[in-house]
């Protein structure tokens, strides 16, 4: 089977091609229109068609729009129930129930050739399912999809066996513990529904001292449900307003929620395995990005294994959509290889940019060393290397890069992108030396979706990503699957003694992660970076000695 999954209708507008079971392609349209998440001015936001993405995904795959057997549509209008019904607050659900319905000419117009009949619709939390349980490289998992919202439901937990999904449970809206993070994330001045991590990230300056309250809200109901009732954060907490600045209550807000979440997870967590009884947990959803929560689940909850989707969030839908078709076609479904499913270009592509731009460059023997020596001397590097990555995080293909060792960095690399300094930046580290280093989460690790403990003989020696809570959300890197970065790290440690790189993605505040070589002259161009590492060639800031 030839499918083209498409998401497009909450945020994160993104496509994925599926040929015979296996991943060809996926990326978010924000990589190609540069609009991080898909934003729009409300009411208008994230309905746009991921088109250019699709017209990159077929060509990559050799297809054109006809070929296709399957479009996969990963919302399903017909189970949706108006939104004033469901108790949601939202004037405009009924503009994306009718452009959900649109959505096979919408397509069609889009991609000329494409049969409108071709295309199905799958249901939001049935697409987040199989991006977990059916990407993951286990053959039967156990699957638990939360995030804040679909068609009528917010959750979705279940059994895959043999690439078979038995949905065990879900909850009802408006009940939502996704919603319930993004109305916090509201109330502390942040954008909702794109900057839920940075309430994670103040969680860790507060105490949760408002958790009798959440307790009373927020709570499971013993049969793999849960409700979260109205909050009046105003009591709590008061709204940051625009150019006001976070308070300790703030914090304290943060680390309330954030605990009370993990607490809620672990025991719907706990009766999934009741149920199920298996050894394997997948995950995905929104709250699937929650770092911290994933690392009490593995930590703490009864699975042996725990997965989570790099794309856990709306963009993973549409690999998700397009899995479940495949399975239910018959084809025999490879696991994800790795996140590298964007695009790349070739040596000679790269070269003929730099060559239009008329950037000085400089081919060195091996890019790898030469970055290490700049990373050594304390310079900041752009790493654009290989395919991007599917997802929010930058695993090594679109990184900032920067030395580990020096307190100041942190500050250094959040000023470089322009955001709040009480962000985190992440260690990238070699696999076989992670256990050395960091403790507590699960290894390996590389997708960078859970925190580990910094060991305390370690953290005066790699301070920049050290967090005030004395954890780390750590990238392992396999030598197998990540040569090139595997080997600046191994040339790193030898000039430093250190196994460890700072890693952050390769944008600044408010942009979507560098995707093709014109974003990345044009980030470099623009923000105190020191080198750019692009394919084998490296471009060096001009006052660099």
């Amino acid at each position: 089977m030839r499918i083209l999954g498409v998401n497009a209708v909450f945020h994160d507008p993104s496509v994925a091609v599926v040929i015979d079971g296996e991943v060809v392609a996926a990326a978010e349209e924000e990589r190609f229109s540069r609009r991080k998440h898909g934003k729009r001015p409300v009411p208008f936001a994230a309905w746009e068609l991921p088109e250019l993405a699709a017209a990159w995904a077929l060509r990559e795959a050799g297809l054109a729009p006809e070929d296709l057997d399957v479009v996969t549509y990963s919302f399903d209008p017909r189970l949706a129930r108006p939104a004033q019904e469901q108790g949601l607050d939202d004037p405009w659900d009924h503009l994306r129930l009718t452009y959900a319905e649109k959505a096979p000419g919408f397509l069609a117009t889009a991609l000329p050739g494409l049969d409108p009949a071709s295309v199905r619709f799958v249901p939001h939390h049935v697409a987040h399912a199989a991006s977990a349980g059916l990407a993951a490289p286990f053959r039967d998992s156990s699957v638990l999809v939360l995030d804040g919202r679909g068609e009528a439901v917010s959750h979705l937990a279940g059994h895959y066996t043999g690439g078979e999904l038995e949905v065990l449970a879900s909850q009802p809206l408006p009940h939502s513990i996704g919603l319930l993070y993004e109305d916090v994330t509201d109330h502390l001045g942040f954008l909702r529904s794109s900057d839920e991590y940075k309430v994670m990230a103040m969680a860790s300056y507060g105490q949760p001292r408002f958790l009798p309250e959440l307790r009373e809200a927020v709570y499971t109901t013993g049969d793999g449900g849960f409700r979260t009732d109205p909050i009046d954060w105003g009591s709590l907490a008061k709204r940051v307003r625009p150019g006001e600045q976070w308070t300790q209550d703030h914090a304290d807000l943060a680390a309330s929620v954030q605990r009370r979440v993990e607490d809620v997870l672990l025991e719907l967590v706990g009766w999934l395995h009741q149920r199920t009884g298996g050894s394997v947990l997948t995950l995905a959803g929104g709250v699937a990005l929650n770092c911290v929560a994933n690392t009490r689940i593995a930590a703490e909850g009864p699975f042996d294994h725990v997965w989570v989707q790099p794309a856990a969030g709306d963009s993973g839908t549409s690999l998700g959509g397009a899995l479940h078709v495949a399975a239910g076609e018959g084809d025999v479904i490879v696991p994800m290889s790795g996140a590298d499913l964007g695009r790349g270009w070739t040596d000679d592509e790269i070269e003929a940019w730099l060559r239009t731009a008329k950037v000085p460059h400089e081919k060195p023997a091996d890019i790898a060393d030469a970055v290490a020596q700049v990373l050594a001397d304390n310079g900041i590097v752009a790493w654009f290397q290989g395919r991007s990555e599917f997802g929010p995080r930058a695993l090594g293909h679109r990184s900032l890069l920067a030395h580990p060792g020096y307190t100041e960095n942190l500050e250094r690399m959040n000023d470089v992108k322009g955001r709040e300094q009480f962000r985190p930046v992440a260690p990238m580290v070699l696999a076989d030396r992670a256990n050395h280093i960091f403790g507590r989460g699960p290894v390996p690790s590389p997708y960078m979706l859970f925190v580990h403990d910094v060991a305390a003989e370690w953290r005066d020696r790699v301070p920049a990503v050290v967090h005030v809570d004395g954890t780390a959300r750590i990238q392992t890197v396999d030598r197998d699957d990540e040569p090139l970065v595997a080997r600046m790290l191994e040339r790193f440690e030898a000039r430093t003694g250190l196994p460890v790189v700072v890693n952050t993605s390769l944008n600044t505040a408010g942009r979507p992660m560098v995707d093709d070589p014109r974003d990345a002259l044009e980030c470099f161009g623009s923000a105190p970076v020191d080198a750019l590492a692009i394919g084998p060639f490296l471009v060096r800031r001009s006052r660099w000695p």
